[in-house]
């Protein structure tokens, strides 16, 4: 997912976050009064998200779209007060719950969560969900059509997870009938449906950010319709099922969508989501963020779909009460090597290489062209500014962080690859382009040549830097995806786990160089089993300082999200996780 943002000491006690949010967006019910219900909320953007499908949803763009017709058992609310949207919440779960309430044991290895009543699939006819349909979310985690990124999170938590997966794994992959045979014929050990209202989670061992876990979107609950098709294949994206305010009515790949209101879902059942405009329509294809935010402040348009500000509209909408700056504590965009590319005798696979190629990068260019110190301040670590495990540390100094292609080159020679040529795809979106072609500058006053090529697909992710197989065929050896982190707070697993555990390479991995140290997979584990957040913020320091050590990537920037909304859009409150405004809470005038 591409997001953008306390000191060690404290361990995650404050959320000290570096970038301030400000502009206009709305909260509540604004000055003109009480949300309005009815209107098509109009969308406008780039590119369709890689993953529909709930289990293997993986951007931001894909968070936002889910959180409409896909319910978890926890949530996180939207706001524009940074603070408010960190603390987890009640979703279809009745109550969050603790040891003081008994749901969860003593020695905090058995969560009991009981659901809400009133959840309705909009199924024919209509009904209830189930713990059954948590349960059958979870198997599907590991489905090998399309697994999930975020199964590592599970496996590593909840007993008997990692052999379910394991086995799971060697069933065909086009063969839905197949898929759901194994689903109905094996058990997650420590996934289990007490009755229709109830579940039990048993983990391996305690962890202090389960219920974060439980909030993210890949445990949605499924409902049994979805054993009829590959996973995320196009027939089970024509035919989703939805739980919560909107359903997808119309989808038109690559093109655009249609979201009109679920009849099954009530207000009284849904704490986190609302339901104001009556039709949603996202439409897709257009490349260029100067003409989205055109047809936004026209009034042609009301939001936009994947795209920040243009870098060039920042100045003069600085007072505009349409436009904000919302936090979004993330490492976006950074640059991952191919340590897996054969291509240049297998160059980026050498460490003093890549440590040489550190001091290339001019940040400060970078910086401009996202829209300023206001948007972005540079990074120098895999963990930003207000997660878990972030200490200030500079590995690779360069004069005003402008780089120092004299070092560069000097390292670069001792390494006996002088003369490399990188592969490097690009998405065209936002100002990717301009991003990808400042690094190439940087890499030629290095001495390094690339060769630019555009994603214009919208599958830069799925098909170019999460596969494998093009990895090892060397069909890339840089690229510059962007992270968020899945959650704020108790966090350091959500960062250094998805992007480094080496133990998690594979289809549709967020680890996309193929990263695999020993060292820092057991400061993963040492992590995941401390027993507090301080004391795991100190793992996962020393896991960022063992990852700057081997350049597995060039952290880039720490950068804030840019949007703007059109005039007649209120009620707009942000999810930082999905870097855009809650479609569900806002409305039209």
């Amino acid at each position: 997912m591409a997001r953008e943002v306390v000191k060690l000491t404290a361990g995650i006690a404050g959320l000290a976050v570096g970038l301030t949010a400000c502009g206009g967006g709305g909260d509540g019910a604004s000055a003109d009064g009480p949300p309005r219900d009815g209107d098509t909320l109009r969308i406008v953007g780039s590119s369709d998200v890689e993953h529909l499908d709930t289990a293997s949803v993986a951007s931001v763009g894909g968070y936002g779209l889910v959180r409409t017709f896909a319910r978890t058992l926890f949530a996180t609310r939207a706001s524009n007060d940074f603070a408010e949207t960190v603390p987890v919440q009640a979703d279809v779960a009745a109550r969050l719950p603790s040891k003081e309430n008994g749901d969860v044991s003593k020695d905090g290895r058995t969560y009991t969560i009981r659901l809400r009543d009133g959840v309705m699939w909009n199924a024919s006819p209509p009904r209830p969900v189930t713990a059954q349909d948590f349960v059958r979310g979870f198997q599907r985690l590991c489905n090998p059509a399309s697994p999930s990124a975020g199964k590592g999170y599970y496996i590593s938590t909840i007993k008997g997870m990692d052999g379910f997966c394991r086995g799971f794994g060697a069933v065909d992959a086009k063969d839905a009938a197949a898929m759901a045979g194994y689903q109905r014929a094996h058990a997650i050990e420590g996934v289990r449906a007490k009755d229709d209202r109830t579940l039990v989670f048993r983990l391996k061992r305690p962890a202090s950010d389960f219920l974060n876990l439980l909030s993210l979107p890949f445990t949605a609950a499924a409902p049994r319709e979805y054993d009829a098709y590959v996973p995320d294949s196009p027939g089970l994206r024509r035919h989703t099922i939805s739980d919560g305010p909107y359903q997808i009515a119309e989808y038109r790949p690559g093109v655009s969508y249609l979201l009109t209101r679920d009849p099954a879902w009530r207000q009284d059942t849904d704490p986190i989501r609302e339901r104001h405009v009556e039709r949603i329509q996202i439409t897709l294809g257009q490349d260029s963020p100067e003409t989205v935010q055109q047809q936004i402040e026209q009034g042609a348009a009301d939001l936009a779909w994947d795209q920040p500000v243009p870098t060039s509209a920042i100045p003069r909408l600085r007072d505009d009460p349409r436009f904000a700056i919302r936090e979004t504590p993330s490492n976006s965009p950074y640059l991952v090597f191919n340590l897996r590319s054969p291509n240049n005798g297998g160059a980026l696979g050498d460490r003093a290489v890549r440590q040489a190629l550190e001091y290339a990068i001019d940040r400060s260019a970078l910086i401009k062209v996202v829209g300023g110190p206001s948007v972005a301040q540079p990074l120098h670590t895999v963990i930003p500014p207000g997660n878990s495990g972030y200490a200030a540390a500079d590995p690779y100094p360069t004069p005003n962080e402008s780089g120092d292609p004299g070092k560069c080159r000097q390292l670069l020679a001792k390494t006996g690859h002088g003369k490399l040529t990188l592969k490097f795809p690009y998405r065209t979106n936002s100002v990717h382009k301009l991003i990808a072609q400042s690094i190439a500058e940087n890499l030629s006053a290095c001495g390094v040549k690339t060769q630019l090529t555009a994603d214009t697909g919208g599958s830069f992710y799925s098909d170019t830097i999460a596969t494998p197989a093009r990895a090892r065929e060397g069909q890339w050896d840089i690229a510059a995806p962007g992270w968020t982190p899945d959650w704020y707070g108790n966090n350091g697993r959500s960062i250094i786990q998805p992007l480094f555990d080496g133990r998690s390479y594979g289809p549709n991995s967020t680890n996309y160089g193929g990263y695999d140290n020993p060292q820092v997979n057991a400061l993963i584990d040492g992590a995941l089993t401390a027993p507090d957040a301080a004391r795991a913020a100190g793992y996962w320091h020393q896991a960022d300082q063992l990852i700057m050590a081997d350049a597995a990537i060039v952290p880039l920037l720490d950068r804030a999200h840019t949007i703007f909304r059109s005039s007649r859009v209120h009620g707009a409150l942000f999810v930082p996780t999905a870097a855009g405004y809650d479609y569900t809470r806002l409305w039209l005038s």
